[in-house]
């Protein structure tokens, strides 16, 4: 009987989406060593493929993570046991990070145990998701009042994004942030609760602000973030100092035309894109394949995130519709923040591109936010095309029809 089942099951998997993640994981594997081979002999000194083969080992657990995740019921989720887990779980992490992390960049936001890096904001994003949808699932009934119950998930969610904004990433603080309105915003929640909440913390930030903007302030508006948003103005201005990788993300761009110059032959990876493997592989995308490479990976991450809205539309499940909003808008919020950073849209945040930059924690997270996205496009067709037949069959034997 249980094998029935998963037949079943399995005949309503999203193969549609797995193949664009798994076309588009692949594609990134191919572009991070196209755009590191010179990065990683001329600057770091180690061999061509050293950031080819890390990211093949971080490939192959994402994958793991991805078909774990795509097997595992999401329902599961909404237990008590593991939302109170992620619940406690993400601010520890971030709390931890800050006594115990590694510094780069002016920044304490990973733990480092050897060769293996892990970046607690990254998790703490599913982690959010996860707690968020369980949260405001288990409260639809109740979403129309103001009742405390309600509240407490925002300030939850202001906490999680003031951990993180003190590393300081205020880029993935951002993102945190918009994903959890937009989870809220979904949810059923009263805007005008909403509206209030933000504007009495709004309020509270500037009664405080002249105990916490010495420090923090002289945080944010450091010299060198200064210097981000001026090059982010005039880049041209700037060419030698801050605005050099933008400038050259526009000349790789224009460089690249139509067809690109081939994959492989490019030029401003040697050296005049020093983030080239990662923040700025559009860049070097737009440069080696030209438009329409560009257009290759904003088709295949578009199809994902309209897919997931598609899945969340579907869903009958509050909780199932909610994570895939919520999966959904990470993905596509943060491929509008890196390729509005390399366009010069919006200033340079250093956010990776989904499943194509070179980072193994972002890569693992992102492939386990789409498995559980295919789980639960693969339930939601499950019960639509089975459950719904199995009660009416069971109806018409009670009632002594035939079908």
């Amino acid at each position: 009987m249980e094998r029935q089942l998963w037949k079943k099951v399995l005949k309503c998997y999203d193969y549609p989406l797995v193949t664009a993640v798994v076309m588009l994981s692949l594609f990134g594997l191919i572009m991070v060593y196209s755009s590191s081979m010179v990065t990683a002999v001329i600057r770091f000194e180690v061999p061509s493929d050293y950031f080819y083969e890390r990211q093949k080992r971080g490939l192959i657990a994402a994958l793991v993570a991805f078909a774990v995740m795509a097997m595992i019921p999401y329902k599961l989720w909404r237990k008590e046991r593991w939302v109170k887990l992620v619940f406690f779980a993400s601010p520890l992490m971030l709390v931890a990070v800050a006594f115990l992390g590694h510094t780069a960049n002016n920044a304490t936001s990973w733990f480092r145990v050897g060769a293996l890096s892990v970046q607690p904001a990254e998790l703490a994003k599913l982690g959010l998701i996860l707690y968020l949808s369980a949260a405001f699932a288990n409260k639809q009934k109740r979403l129309a009042e103001p009742v405390k119950s309600n509240l407490f998930p925002i300030y939850y969610t202001l906490f999680i994004c003031f951990l993180i904004a003190i590393q300081p990433d205020f880029g993935t603080a951002a993102i945190v942030f918009f994903i959890a309105m937009c989870i809220i915003v979904s949810s059923g929640l009263r805007l005008i609760l909403l509206l209030k909440q933000l504007l009495f913390f709004t309020l509270i930030g500037a009664v405080l602000s002249p105990f916490w903007f010495p420090a923090v302030g002289e945080n944010i508006f450091s010299d060198e973030r200064m210097s981000r948003l001026y090059s982010y103005l005039d880049p041209f201005q700037y060419a030698s100092s801050d605005g050099y990788q933008l400038v050259n993300s526009y000349l790789a761009i224009g460089l690249g035309g139509l067809k690109g110059l081939g994959l492989g032959k490019g030029v401003q990876k040697y050296g005049y894109l020093p983030e080239s493997h990662t923040d700025f592989i559009m860049a070097v995308i737009a440069e080696e394949l030209g438009l329409f490479g560009v257009m290759f990976t904003l088709g295949l991450l578009s199809f994902i995130v309209l897919r997931g809205l598609w899945i969340a539309r579907r869903s009958a499940d509050a909780f199932g519709s909610l994570l895939a909003i919520g999966i959904s808008v990470m993905i596509g919020f943060q491929t509008f923040i890196n390729v509005g950073g390399v366009t010069g849209l919006i200033p340079i945040t250093g956010v990776p591109l989904p499943l194509v930059s070179y980072g193994g924690t972002s890569l693992v997270l992102m492939m386990a936010s789409l498995g559980l996205l295919v789980n639960i496009s693969m339930f939601t067709k499950y019960e639509q095309r089975y459950k719904k037949g199995e009660k009416l069959a069971a109806g018409g034997q009670k009632k002594g029809l035939t079908f």
